[in-house]
């Protein structure tokens, strides 16, 4: 029997346990002895379902490992769908007025314990919550008198978060380290004269590792910009917790020293080839593309800074010739190029972005602390945010990365 059949046969027992004692109870009295029996008899059977289907759910989850399909994977659709319910307000709000979650905030962050192993010092939100970005201005509250417009609230000017949108392998619900096996050197092969011995070596194995990296900050909000409801002050809450979570992960992705508690970023990882100067000719960028044609890697990308891709726009192919300019129309020899602001200084970057891992070992949790000081004193909340991670690199030589000359 399907796993759904068997929660609504579950739900239909516990309802008809309800009527009865409802009905008792409208009546003001105590359950008869036949009630009590048909009561008894209905709990028997909602005990059994719900073993049943505690069982079922342990063995789709083996199903789906021995599938090759672990639930540290990507999320199944009805997860997904039920991220994009959550509301980081009404989670923040919860944990102000002392009660528990309800609605989708308590499903998601009980399947997010469910998938960690662990449980949350405040609650888990999803990822996808913080990374929603609202790039909207309105008139300043100070030309329009005294007619405050908090929903009109004009937040800072942030950098785009690029590593995760090119195509990062993201690995959720990790519990303990990981050890992923990589293929080190191979046999020989050659020709021989007669008589001659063959060619003889040995395979070698290597291994990529993950171990959990914890990152995290905190930021104060006032006890009125929580408990309005209008949807930009939800948009003010993401974008702020965004700024303490998403814009290190991100940063971590392309340049992560792997020193003081921070993951490995590509920059930093050995075997990253080296193009020397960034180009400035097609012959450059042709060269770069080589780097990456002669490891087997095709799906390339070009990540840099803002300065480096407004030179790239305004150098030709060839000086002089019209035959147009190195960077147009957002791609750069036919493969998309995108500039951020983590990425550091005078940095080029083009290869393959899935061979980046990022582990995830604990989603995003929020834990509000309203008598932390000093935003006790002036009425707010102090709001904490955590997550998690590491990164690491499967094949460094898919990547090149160029300098800009100094």
């Amino acid at each position: 029997m399907k796993i759904s059949a068997l929660r609504e046969q579950r739900s239909a027992k516990v309802a008809a346990m309800k009527t009865l004692v409802d009905a008792a109870a409208a009546e003001g009295r105590d359950l008869s002895a036949d009630e009590t029996k048909q009561f008894d008899t209905l709990k028997t059977e909602e005990r059994a379902l719900s073993a049943q289907v505690e069982r079922a759910e342990y063995l789709g989850e083996v199903e789906r490992r021995a599938a090759g399909t672990p639930v540290s994977g990507a999320p199944s659709a009805d997860f997904d769908r039920l991220a994009d319910s959550v509301s980081v307000t009404r989670v923040i709000r919860a944990q102000m007025e002392g009660r528990s979650l309800d609605g989708a905030e308590a499903e998601y962050a009980r399947e997010a314990e469910r998938r960690s192993g662990r449980k949350a010092e405040g609650a888990f939100v999803p990822f996808a919550s913080l990374e929603k970005r609202a790039n909207t201005t309105a008139t300043a509250p100070e030309l329009v008198g005294t007619d405050h417009r908090a929903q009109d609230y004009i937040g800072p000017l942030r950098e785009a978060l690029l590593a995760r949108q090119m195509g990062v392998r993201v690995m959720t619900g990790l519990r303990g380290n990981v050890a992923i096996p990589k293929f080190g050197s191979g046999l020989e092969t050659g020709w021989v004269t007669e008589g001659q011995a063959v060619p003889e070596a040995e395979m070698s194995f290597d291994q990529v590792t993950l171990t959990p990296k914890h990152v995290g900050g905190k930021t104060e909000m006032s006890r009125q910009l929580i408990q309005q409801s209008a949807p930009s002050i939800e948009q003010l809450v993401r974008e702020d917790l965004s700024f303490l979570i998403a814009k290190q992960i991100d940063a971590a992705i392309i340049n992560g020293s792997g020193l003081a508690g921070q993951p490995l970023g590509i920059l930093n990882t050995p075997g990253i080839q080296a193009a020397g100067d960034v180009p400035t000719t097609w012959a450059g960028v042709l060269a770069m593309l080589e780097m990456l044609d002669d490891v087997d890697i095709s799906n390339g990308r070009w990540l840099t800074t803002a300065a480096i891709r407004t030179a790239l726009a305004a150098a030709e192919k060839v000086a002089g010739s019209g035959s147009g300019f190195l960077y147009d129309n957002g791609a750069m020899a036919g493969l998309a190029l995108a500039a951020s602001k983590n990425v550091p200084a005078g940095k080029l970057i083009l290869g393959d972005f899935s061979q980046v891992m990022l582990g995830v070992w604990s989603e995003v949790d929020i834990l509000v602390n309203p008598y932390a000081e000093p935003a006790y004193s002036r009425g707010g909340i102090q709001v904490r945010a955590m997550a998690t991670v590491d990164t690491a690199v499967r094949h460094p030589q898919g990547f090149v990365v160029a300098t800009e000359v100094a």
